[in-house]
């Protein structure tokens, strides 16, 4: 059964999407579900919690947000649910600012991921472009390279950011 608190995060929309938190976590659990991973209780809340943020959160700030879910959640409690998030492939661990994000297509999988980062608001953005995949997928096959993973952050300002 989830946590009163759980329930009020299902009912708020995803920022970045017209789908909500609950419709968000149901196909992830779906996803789950065919992949045969264990979605657990602490697992969907910090989902949950992910879905529910505009943009990129560290994971001290989830595991205060979680504490008020379960105050015994610990720091190990936090990185482990986002490990388990970020190998399934809804979430994106962003290295450069050590925080995370909800993946908006996580239904594909090892889709290449590129980023966004507003370095005065903060503000991150998941584009995906086919076209920058080609051409690093092609200069690391002509340097005999084989890309298993991509992920890769580019740092500026944002529109908003821009116009002031």
């Amino acid at each position: 059964m989830l946590h009163w608190k759980t329930n009020q995060l299902l009912d708020k929309k995803y920022p970045n999407s017209t789908m909500t938190a609950e419709s968000l976590l149901q196909q992830a659990q779906l996803v789950c579900q065919k992949k045969g991973a264990r979605f657990t209780k602490v697992r969907e809340q910090v989902f949950l919690l992910l879905a529910n943020h505009k943009g990129a959160v560290g994971a001290y700030d989830l595991l205060a947000e979680l504490k008020e879910l379960d105050a015994a959640a610990k720091p190990a409690t936090i990185y482990r649910a986002l490990d388990f998030l970020s190998k399934q492939g809804f979430v994106h661990k962003i290295e450069s600012i050590n925080a995370f994000i909800m993946c908006h297509h996580f239904g594909e999988c090892n889709h290449p991921v590129q980023l966004l980062i507003c370095d005065q608001c903060g503000h991150v953005e998941e584009i995906q472009s086919n076209n920058f995949d080609l051409a690093l997928r092609t200069m690391a096959d002509a340097n005999g390279f084989t890309i298993s993973h991509q992920i890769v952050e580019a740092h500026g300002s944002c529109k908003n950011c821009t116009q002031v």
